[in-house]
């Protein structure tokens, strides 16, 4: 567990490291587009954040390759310099993508060599644990196929969810968290050495996220773009894909007993193939109900618009920052909740627990339709929204005159920074100089976390 920790504090630290410079760099050459009608933020902010990221998935895999108990991972399994070379490809076409946005049909296509990339080296699904019927053993072709399918649909999943500030890393960091405790409990409770590639690869992928994750908190600083997006969809692809291809159900004696407690015991032997789609289950519903909405209006399934998971929560009246904390929590009770039922599928209160937070967590998706009606002798207590009549608030015809006031006396760059949805902001132009970044050893642009219904993404 140690050296674990070592890979994932040492990929962390080189990412966070490393992230700063790649911001400049960014700023330097270009890779900082114009705002788009479906943006959220209101000025233009760096990409390529994926670079440093992939520099710390590098270093991770340098210092595992020198410690004592993870340097058997590089001898005994090719399956880290597959991953290497799979990552490497897919992080150039992002690169690529965020400096000169290249066409989407060649992304799928880049996307679908990358992962058969990954199998020509080894990293393939060999077996399919299928309940009721035991191990399915796999022909080559179809091991490739589906593994390819798994990736490509890992990697526009975690895309197309990338869209708030810090969304896309921290929810992945949440999905590999879960993915390590499993890959850890089946290597070390169970001794089987097949495990430690997928355990690696999720340390390192949390290592990734929290490197980059300070970066990118609202207001970010820097987003990943393709070049992060796609390259931790494939690392958190590899972890589960290593895990399911050479899991062997019958070194982890799971079919002593009545056939009722072997399919119990089976659970652990599911859960590879079930732990990537829970962990995903958030971004990979946002990507089927995209394609469904787009399809259905005539337009290509790559064609981009508002309609996704995240924009419905800002429209409905959420914050910024709420938007995504509500994100994390679905993120981690099912990928949470689908990891505890691993551990024990016949607890009952497993499965009430995740009801409970289930429905707790709808109650915070509905909380803006509710105001809360605050007695008198509390309204000094809470925010002025929340308390009644118009005397905690100063009432329209007050309000115009200062608000007019302080906009003459406010700088014409803060000027638009203050404009609610009822009036018109143009967005900053990318070669202004108060973007998020363009300044590049400026200061972290100091807005307020408007309400969503005063900014739109």
């Amino acid at each position: 567990m140690r050296e674990y920790l070592l890979t994932l504090c040492i990929t962390a630290a080189v990412t966070y490291l490393l992230t700063g410079p790649v911001r400049k760099f960014a700023i330097v050459a270009g890779a900082m587009p114009e705002i788009r009608a479906r943006d959220v933020h209101r000025e233009p902010t760096p990409r390529l954040g994926g670079i440093a990221m992939f520099f710390g998935l590098c270093a991770g895999l340098l210092v595992a390759d020198h410690l004592t108990n993870l340097n058997e991972v590089f001898e005994k399994s090719n399956e880290p310099r597959a991953l290497l070379s799979g990552a490497a490809l897919i992080w150039l076409i992002g690169v690529l993508d965020d400096k000169f946005e290249i066409d989407a049909l060649i992304k799928l296509g880049g996307q679908m060599i990358a992962a058969g990339v990954m199998v020509m080296q080894g990293l393939t699904i060999l077996w399919l644990p299928i309940p009721g019927v035991g191990t399915v053993a796999l022909t080559p072709w179809q091991g490739t196929l589906l593994t390819v399918a798994l990736v490509v649909i890992t990697i526009n999943a975690v895309n197309f969810v990338d869209g708030l500030d810090g969304l896309a890393s921290g929810m992945v960091c949440i999905a590999a968290a879960a993915f390590f405790m499993y890959a850890y409990r089946i290597w070390y409770s169970y001794g089987i050495e097949a495990a430690a590639p997928a355990t690696l690869f999720s340390a390192i992928l949390m290592g990734m996220c929290l490197g980059f994750l300070p970066h990118n908190l609202h207001p970010a600083r820097i987003f990943m773009g393709d070049s992060g997006s796609m390259l931790i969809g494939l690392v958190l692809a590899a972890g589960a894909i290593s895990i399911t291809g050479q899991l062997d159900p019958d070194v982890m004696n799971l079919f002593a007993g009545s056939e009722r407690n072997a399919v119990h015991q089976m659970v652990p032997v599911y859960i590879p193939l079930l732990l990537p789609l829970t962990i995903i289950a958030v971004p990979a519903a946002d990507l089927v109900l995209a394609i469904v909405r787009r399809t259905w209006r005539g337009q290509s399934p790559f064609a981009a618009d508002r309609g996704h998971l995240h924009h419905r929560l800002l429209e409905i009246g959420h914050s910024h920052s709420r938007a995504v904390l509500i994100m994390y929590f679905w993120s981690a009770l099912i990928g949470f909740g689908a990891l505890a039922y691993s551990v024990n599928s016949a607890s009952m209160w497993i499965v009430l627990g995740v009801v409970f937070l289930s429905a707790i967590g709808l109650g915070l998706l509905l909380l803006p339709r509710f105001t809360p009606r605050v007695p008198v002798w509390a309204q000094r207590f809470v925010p002025p929204r929340y308390r009644r009549g118009g005397a905690a608030e100063p009432s329209a015809e007050a309000a115009e005159p200062a608000a007019e006031a302080e906009r003459e006396d406010a700088p014409v760059g803060l000027e638009k920074a203050g404009e609610t949805c009822g009036e018109h902001r143009d967005p900053v132009p990318a070669g202004a100089a108060r973007v998020n970044g363009a300044t590049a050893v400026g200061a972290r642009s100091r807005r307020l976390d408007r309400h969503p219904s005063e900014t739109s993404r």
